[in-house]
């Protein structure tokens, strides 16, 4: 039998632990926030969504991906390193995942359309997973989502009209399941630091 004394202890205890949590009916105690390894940008105004087509030709937004984690990284099929190396990353990323492998979705979107045709892209996301996509626009489209990404990208002239070259940012924007822009990876990061985001959006999402 517990003693009064006990009793109001225990009484004392509890309406401290109410009194300490009580913020939580507003979110504060039960929600903690996010750890990332890359940069935590959420509630970032910009970057919102990529209305691209894809390579099979169907219009793209951020919210057909719901339910997933969602990496866009932009670049060119002609890229020697960056590009190659960052996909290759992702890909390894999805193997990381495991069970949770089906919950990543990688976007690649060309910043050479001129070059970068559908049949090219959809070659090129083979190379490293076939459930990739990589989108493209019209000049002015791309150009419109780089401006809203704060993406820079210019073209170098190569020897021959056809051998240019494209200077573009280097790294990788993550959205959790809900459509939301929560992290920013930069290029050399690697691929564990990446996974280790990703799986932090996966469990916040409940998985």
């Amino acid at each position: 039998m517990i003693s009064m004394q006990k009793r109001n202890a225990l009484h004392l205890i509890a309406a401290g632990a109410i009194s300490i949590c009580a913020p939580s009916l507003l979110g504060a105690c039960s929600e903690k926030k996010a750890e990332f390894r890359g940069v935590d940008v959420t509630g970032a105004e910009y970057a919102r969504d990529i209305p691209l087509t894809d390579h099979n030709g169907q219009p793209r937004h951020i919210k057909d991906f719901a339910g997933k984690v969602v990496v866009v990284f932009f670049g060119y099929t002609q890229c020697p390193d960056v590009c190659p190396t960052s996909m290759q990353e992702l890909a390894e990323v999805k193997q990381m995942l495991g069970k949770d492998a089906g919950r990543l979705q990688g976007i690649f979107v060309t910043v050479d359309p001129e070059r970068d045709t559908p049949e090219v892209l959809k070659a090129y996301m083979a190379n490293f997973d076939p459930s990739f996509l990589a989108l493209y626009g019209t000049p002015e489209q791309l150009a419109a989502v780089a401006k809203d990404f704060k993406i820079y990208y210019k073209k170098v002239d190569g020897k021959t009209p056809t051998s240019y070259t494209m200077d573009h940012s280097a790294g990788s924007y993550v959205y959790d399941p809900s459509g939301r822009l929560r992290v920013y990876n930069r290029y050399g990061s690697g691929a564990q630091a990446l996974a280790a985001d990703v799986k932090v959006l996966l469990a916040e999402a409940g998985g």
